[in-house]
Parts: structure tokens; C-alpha cells; sequence
């Protein structure tokens, strides 16, 4: 007995080492070691088990947590740059159109959304298009920036949604790569080897994200194309000169042609040019610069309303009657004291009433040329109008028509700004997008305030388009209903042949110098 205890203790010991062995070997199970199953010879899992999946590591799901994180960041501010369109938030306003940043925001949370959608699928086109687009972006925002007239324009809020824009796409790659590299991690410590293999859908999502990045490339390419054209055109110095208005919210341009010292001996009023439906620069201000040079008027200013040519977008909402405050603001500024004789054309003619309402003593004449009766407000603010103006506005960043305009029609500098294309321009979209939020309630009623304060000795003149009033019952109607605006009608001319803009036929130019003549010489 006594010689089999040895023995008995001595197994004993070697099955605790044994035990003790085991249990040493052993670990809580980790990222590492959880999912490699017990007891296989082999210690591997087949490839196409759903465990071999880079979202076992921590850093990968760590990257998914922050792009979703970016993308709920980049939505919300997609939905303010959009709000803001219509109604300019505290501090979300910039003196451009607002469509440019909008549009990177909108390829920030697309990009976003791609990224996501092929989170567990990484491929090497992904990481080459979003290098591509991250270089392209890094030239936008170094354009913006270079250029003073653009970083003007976009400000802050631009500025920000560039570089958000900038910094996602080049997140991306960084994710790209290192979801790649997990996965291969994963697959080699749980298969054995790293998986070169790819199911059919996994082949089918690399073609559609491949596809998919392609256009978003594409579109970064317009967008630099067109921040590229914009700097250019930035290089046109305006005539005259940028008051800033509205507590320094925003510039306009104003200009002044004449001696206002000759004027005041003479007692003579100035021409106030109020544009219609284009700049003044292309519409009205060459015809009154002929009619001084041929010593008709020995004075005139003309003006560009926010978002025309060389004025910034204003705020919105913003109506005429917001447009005629800036206009006296900006005249104050200039120290321009009138008196004034409007001239106006089209829906201008809407601004120049609410202006002469509340400029009764200054205003010493009308001359409103092919007017716009406040009856068309209702057509201005039409829903369908103003629809497709924002869908204009939101592609207008890509540049299409412009681009395309440049190339292959020959479009120069001054046809983009305040030319016969200045129309397809962001901020020109704008301002006429304004007019239409705003055409049935505020200018509605601001215009119907002026009517009822109007001097009823106030000298008026209309020159109707001859053809607009034969087209039209209507028109005719309400043309002979605004020569009641006053009680002091000089003239009221229908010029036969005459298209809307009057004066881009000779007997129309005969018609308005003439009558511009006698409103000065009274």
C-alpha cells in the first residue's frame, strides 16, 4: 500500500499539470479568437461563411459608425443649404446664388450613401475614383479661394461646404483601404489565405459602384469647369461702382453717366434706368446712352437689382418693394439726390411705381415701356414657374449650357454676366426665383400700396409693343388700364411692329427718345 501511493500521487500531479496546461492555453474569446470553431482539425472556416465578414474588427465598424455619422452631419446641412434657398436662415446667407454649395452638399451626402451601400464590398476602382475626385475637389476649393470675386460670393457657407465635400471624399479612400485591409485580415486568419474570388453580386456591386462613381466623377469635372468660367468672368470690372446695402449684408452696383453739376444748373431731372426682365447693361442702358449722346438727356444712373449682373443675390425671401429700399439705399450712398424720371421696362415697371410711391417729391416722371400690369403677378408667381426655376438653379452649378456656350458658340465674358446669356447664370436664376416666391404676396401688396399712394400730377408716358397688344385682349386691356395710374398722361404710344423690348426696333426708339424728350423739357 504504502508503495503504490508514490505512484498514485505522482499521477495525480501529471493530470493537475495536465489540467493546469489546458486551462493556461485558454482565453476569453476576442475579435481574434471567437469564431474559429472547436475542435476542427483544420482550426479554419469555409470562405463563404458568413463569420468571415471585416465587420468582426472593431476599426471597421468603428469607420461604418462615422460615415453614418457624417452622413446624418452632411444631411442636415444639405436640408438647411436647402431651406435657405427660399428663406435665408440667421447667418446662412452668402451673396451668390446658393445653388454652388447646395450642389456639393448634395454630392457630399451622395458620396456618402455610395460608400455606405458597398461598405463590405471594397474594390480598387472605388479607391481610384475617389482619389480622382478628391484632387478635383482640393482645385475647387483652392479656386475658390484664390479667386477674391468667388470667395466674395460663396463666403463662409461656400467655403465650408467645398471643404466638407473635400474632406469626406478623401475620408473615403482612407475607408476604402482600410475596410480592404481588414477584410483580407479576416479572410487569412479564418480561411487561411485571402480570398481572391468574387461572388457574382459582389462583382456586380463593384460594376455598379464603378459606374456610379464614374458620373459623380463627371459632375466634379463640370463643377470645376464651371468655377474655372466664373473665375474668368470675375476679371470684368463693373462700370461705376458696389455700394454695400442692407447692413452690409450684400453689395449693388450703381453707375452714373453725366455731369450732375451741369445738370443741377440746369434744373434738369436724371434718368433712374430700371431694367425689365435682363440687366440694364443689355436692355435698356445702351438705347438712354444713345439718347445722350445725341443730347437728348444730359444725365442718367442705371442700376442692376440683386442677382443681376454685377449686384450679389440678396437674401430671401425679397421683393420689389425690398428692391426699391436698396435702390434709395445705395442712391443715398452715392450721394444722388435726383430729381429723378423713371424709365422702366417689362415687369421693371412694377420696382419703378413702388419706388415712385415713396419718392413722391423726387419723382418729377414715369416712362414705362411696355409695362407689366400688377394683374401678371399672379402668372410671375405661378407654381410651375417657379419650379422650373429651381430645378434650373440646382443644375446651374454643373454649368452645362454655359460650358457648351463657351466652347462652341463663342460666348464671351460680357454675354455671361450681363450679355443675352447672363439668364443662365446662378444668381440671375435666383433673383428671378425670388420674384416668383414673392410676386402674389409682398410685391402684391406693396404695389397695391403704391398705386394708392401715387402723385396723381405726376407726368406719365407708355410706350405699348404694338405686337403684344394685338396678340393679346388682355394686355391691351391692362396697358390702357395703366395709363390711369396717373392723372397726368402725356402720351400714350401702341408702336406697330414693335416687339415687348420696344426700342430693339427703329420706329420704337423714335417713339421712346421722343417722349423722353418732352418728359425732360417739361
Amino acid at each position: 500500500m504504502v508503495s503504490f501511493k508514490p505512484q498514485n500521487d505522482e499521477a495525480g500531479r501529471a493530470e493537475e499539470a495536465e489540467h493546469h496546461g489546458e486551462s493556461s492555453t485558454r482565453r476569453e474569446p476576442d475579435e481574434n479568437t471567437r469564431l474559429l470553431p472547436h475542435g476542427s482539425s483544420e482550426g479554419y472556416l469555409s470562405p463563404d461563411d458568413p463569420a468571415v465578414s471585416p465587420y468582426n474588427l472593431w476599426s471597421v465598424r468603428a469607420l461604418r459608425f462615422f460615415s453614418s455619422l457624417f452622413l446624418a452631419i452632411s444631411f442636415v446641412w444639405w436640408v438647411l443649404l436647402l431651406i435657405s434657398i427660399f428663406v435665408s436662415p440667421p447667418g446662412m446667407h452668402n451673396r451668390g446664388s446658393g445653388f454652388t454649395d447646395f450642389s456639393y452638399t448634395t454630392l457630399t451626402v451622395g458620396n456618402l450613401i455610395i460608400s455606405l451601400l458597398f461598405f463590405a464590398v471594397p474594390s480598387r476602382p472605388m479607391i481610384i475614383w475617389n482619389g480622382i475626385l478628391a484632387l478635383l475637389l482640393l482645385v475647387d476649393v483652392l479656386i475658390i479661394v484664390a479667386v477674391p470675386r468667388l470667395r466674395f460670393e460663396e463666403g463662409g457657407v461656400g467655403i465650408a461646404s467645398v471643404v466638407w465635400a473635400a474632406l469626406i471624399t478623401i475620408y473615403n479612400v482612407a475607408q476604402i483601404y482600410f475596410v480592404e485591409k481588414g477584410k483580407e485580415q479576416e479572410e487569412e486568419r479564418l480561411t487561411g489565405r485571402v480570398e481572391t474570388r468574387r461572388t457574382l453580386l459582389e462583382w456586380l456591386a463593384v460594376l455598379a459602384e464603378t459606374v456610379v462613381l464614374g458620373i459623380v466623377a463627371i459632375v466634379v469635372i463640370l463643377l470645376t469647369a464651371t468655377l474655372i468660367l466664373r473665375a474668368r468672368d470675375a476679371s470684368i470690372e463693373a462700370p461705376g461702382k458696389k455700394y454695400a446695402v442692407n447692413n452690409a449684408k450684400y453689395e449693388i452696383h450703381l453707375a452714373c453717366v453725366g455731369d450732375s453739376a451741369e445738370n443741377d444748373r440746369q434744373n434738369l431731372s436724371t434718368i433712374l434706368v430700371e431694367a425689365g426682365e435682363g440687366p440694364s447693361e443689355h436692355t435698356l442702358q445702351p438705347f438712354i446712352h444713345n439718347a445722350y449722346a445725341n443730347g437728348t438727356i444730359h444725365r442718367y444712373c442705371y442700376w442692376d437689382r440683386p442677382g443681376f449682373a454685377w449686384s450679389d443675390n440678396a437674401p430671401s425671401p425679397h421683393s420689389a418693394g425690398m428692391s426699391a429700399d436698396i435702390l434709395s439705399e445705395a442712391l443715398a450712398l452715392a450721394g444722388e439726390q435726383g430729381p429723378w424720371i423713371l424709365v422702366s421696362a417689362g415687369v421693371g415697371s412694377i420696382y419703378s411705381r413702388i419706388f415712385a410711391s415713396r419718392h413722391v417729391h423726387d419723382v418729377t416722371g414715369l416712362l414705362l415701356i411696355d409695362p407689366t400690369h400688377e394683374d401678371q403677378l399672379q402668372k410671375i408667381a405661378s407654381p410651375g414657374r417657379g419650379f422650373r426655376l429651381w430645378g434650373r438653379g440646382i443644375v446651374s452649378p454643373l454649368g452645362l449650357d454655359r460650358l457648351a456656350g463657351a466652347i462652341f458658340k463663342g460666348r464671351t465674358r460680357e454675354d455671361r454676366v450681363y450679355g443675352r446669356v447672363s439668364y443662365q447664370g446662378g444668381r440671375f436664376i435666383k433673383a428671378k426665383l425670388q420674384e416668383n416666391l414673392a410676386a402674389e404676396s409682398m410685391t402684391a401688396s406693396e404695389i397695391a400700396s403704391a398705386k394708392n399712394i401715387q402723385t396723381p400730377e405726376t407726368p406719365l408716358v407708355i410706350v405699348s409693343s404694338g405686337v403684344e397688344v394685338g396678340r393679346s385682349e388682355s394686355w391691351a386691356k391692362q396697358q390702357e388700364a395703366l395709363t390711369k395710374i396717373t392723372e397726368h398722361l402725356v402720351a400714350w404710344d401702341i408702336v406697330k411692329g414693335a416687339p415687348h423690348e420696344v426700342w430693339e426696333t427703329l420706329k420704337g426708339r423714335e417713339a421712346v427718345e421722343k417722349r423722353l424728350g418732352e418728359l425732360v423739357r417739361q
